[in-house]
């Protein structure tokens, strides 16, 4: 099934760039009489850069939350209703003729990340530098294995996975972490099972 996925995933990444896009995240899940395919897409670098400008020269089209500050651009995905719906129409299309999904009946679902969107890669981490995030690891760092506040730094040097730095004060932490006594952490980045933005409200 993972092959099948990576071919799903290409495929994915084919039509997004047609549209502009780049595809973020793709799975497959449910049982088998009733999957689902989620697809979740965001503009391409090219279209955030757009997206920037236009927030630059205070453009109306863009969300208030952006032009004051409170979010970034890169929190902000820039897909559309209409983008989902003209890639979904596109890739269910290709899905079909090419029979990518294996088995009988699927959903297929496009969506954008969300202000809480995982991070996955390293180069994902690197473009949030600034963002609030939730992280859990698989081993406990320092006894602790969930962690929150601002990302400070990504290190790729200083280890063979690399390393993220977490400003703890930036956020309320919980028991645990505020028995540490820490004020930033340093995790491996092969250490992380999950990471999320922790959106600013």
């Amino acid at each position: 099934m993972a092959a099948r996925l990576d071919e799903i995933r290409k495929a994915a990444q084919r039509v997004a760039a047609s549209h502009g896009l780049d595809v973020v995240e793709v799975e497959l899940a449910g049982p088998a009489k009733d999957r689902t395919l989620r697809v979740t897409i965001e503009k391409n670098a090219e279209g955030r850069a757009r997206l920037k400008a236009a927030a630059a020269g205070g453009g109306e089209e863009i969300p208030e939350r952006v032009r004051s500050g409170e979010l970034s651009i890169e929190q902000l995905s820039g897909v559309t209703h209409e983008d989902c719906a003209a890639f979904s129409r596109d890739f269910g299309v290709l899905l079909d003729v090419e029979d990518l999904v294996p088995g009988e009946a699927y959903t297929l679902e496009a969506s954008s990340p969300g202000l809480d969107r995982k991070l996955n890669r390293p180069d994902e981490f690197e473009r949030f530098i600034g963002c609030l995030v939730k992280v859990r690891t698989f081993e406990p760092v320092r006894n602790n294995r969930h962690w929150q506040g601002r990302l400070m730094a990504v290190d790729e040097t200083t280890s063979k996975a690399g390393k993220i730095r977490i400003d703890l004060a930036a956020m309320k932490q919980n028991s645990k972490s505020r028995k540490t006594g820490l004020e930033t952490v340093e995790i491996e980045l092969g250490n992380i099972e999950q990471a999320n933005l922790a959106p600013e409200m």
